[in-house]
């Protein structure tokens, strides 16, 4: 066979086993649309985790990835992206929070050959899917750390928006108190009741000294932004003072006084005093107590309730790249499958004692095989 007919005869076999079945071909490029909500892509927690996630998803598997920070006008609306992601060519769009929710379900319906999640509600629609978290599991464990640390008996939860969301947060913490402390206290209050809650750390702020106040000596903030109020007012406290307890309040003995002390910490808590302690939500905030920067001294950060929404963002991007049948619906994300838990790290390692993490373990179990009910309201 002379060289033209060669080259002609290779051309047409290469172009036939092309579109035979079975054999390896390159997937069709994918364009994921991130809707974020009020807080934006920064926010040390929900946003932030899950722009996190399709990050990596970008870096591991080759999309694109397109953004949509909401803003709110004069009147307080606020913008959502479901829409506009989705018209500018999105194969896939999460809207995250559950206020992305109804602006998903009407992208859905005028787009119905692209595919659409919801982290934290659940959309209807059959090219929908909503990623929720069973947020009552991680806050228990924080809640029962959170008992076992506290001298006083008194431990603070700060909400953002007061929506039945937050209430499993609220709920969980309180159910992991009781469990091993039922005489604690648990002392709660909410930023808001409007989206701008979850952007208050002012108010925060001071819902955390007034808690402080009453003998709280940690807090659990579950409040987006506005947990940088939160963290703001327990690094400036560094410590409770007995001076300062309610009438009749006396400290267990201190867990931590054998741990190194910056000099800050040791010029305003000389005397009976006991360390203060916030605990973070949705990503690890723990670093986010080392108020001088040496990670060897006491720290604020007592742990965070991590939820993984960079988990759940990833396996959805990653499910819809590789093909994988869409299954609408609601995709559950908890302790048995790692959605949830608490942040242990170089920054709050010397406060979970090595019996404490094994404990928690237990707990941990008794949770997934269902011996431990945990309350959502």
């Amino acid at each position: 066979m002379n060289a033209p007919r060669l080259l002609s005869a290779l051309t047409f076999l290469s172009l036939s086993l092309t579109g035979l079945p079975g054999l390896a071909q390159t997937s069709p490029p994918l364009t994921v649309g991130m809707a974020l909500d009020v807080g934006g892509k920064s926010d040390r927690s929900f946003n932030q985790a899950a722009w996190e996630g399709a990050q990596r998803a970008a870096h591991d598997l080759g999309v694109t990835v397109k953004l949509f920070e909401p803003t709110t006008d004069k009147r307080g609306t606020t913008s959502r992206g479901a829409e506009p992601l989705a018209k500018g060519g999105a194969n896939l769009v999460i809207g995250v929070g559950f206020a992305n929710k109804d602006s998903v379900v009407s992208a859905a319906q005028k787009y119905p050959g692209a595919k659409f999640a919801v982290v934290d509600d659940l959309p209807s629609g059959a090219n929908t899917v909503g990623l929720r978290f069973r947020e009552q599991e991680g806050s228990f464990l924080v809640g029962y750390i959170a008992a076992v640390t506290s001298r006083t008996g008194v431990v603070g939860f700060v909400g953002g928006q007061d929506v039945p969301l937050i209430h499993k947060f609220q709920a969980g913490y309180a159910a992991g108190v009781h469990f091993i402390c039922p005489k604690c206290q648990v002392v709660s209050a909410y930023t808001g009741t409007t989206p701008k809650a979850w952007n208050d750390p002012a108010t925060a702020r001071s819902l955390a000294a007034k808690m402080q106040a009453q003998g709280a000596d940690v807090i659990f903030a579950a409040a987006g932004g506005s947990n940088a109020g939160v963290v703001a007012q327990v690094n400036a406290a560094q410590c409770l003072k007995a001076s300062g307890l309610p009438a009749g309040m006396v400290f267990k003995p201190n867990l931590f006084a054998s741990l190194p002390l910056s000099a800050g910490y040791q010029k305003a808590c000389a005397g009976e005093t006991r360390p203060a302690f916030f605990i973070g939500v949705d990503s690890d905030q723990n670093y986010l107590g080392d108020d001088d920067k040496n990670p060897a001294t006491l720290n604020h950060g007592l742990t965070s309730m991590v939820k993984r929404v960079d988990n759940a963002v990833y396996s959805i991007i990653r499910d819809v790249k590789k093909g994988k049948p869409w299954r609408s619906g609601d995709e559950s994300f908890g302790l048995q499958n790692d959605g949830v838990g608490y942040a242990l790290d170089s920054y709050n390692r010397p406060l979970i004692s090595p019996a404490l993490q094994t404990t928690l373990k237990t707990v941990q179990r008794l949770i997934t095989i269902g011996t431990v009910k945990v309350p959502t309201q």
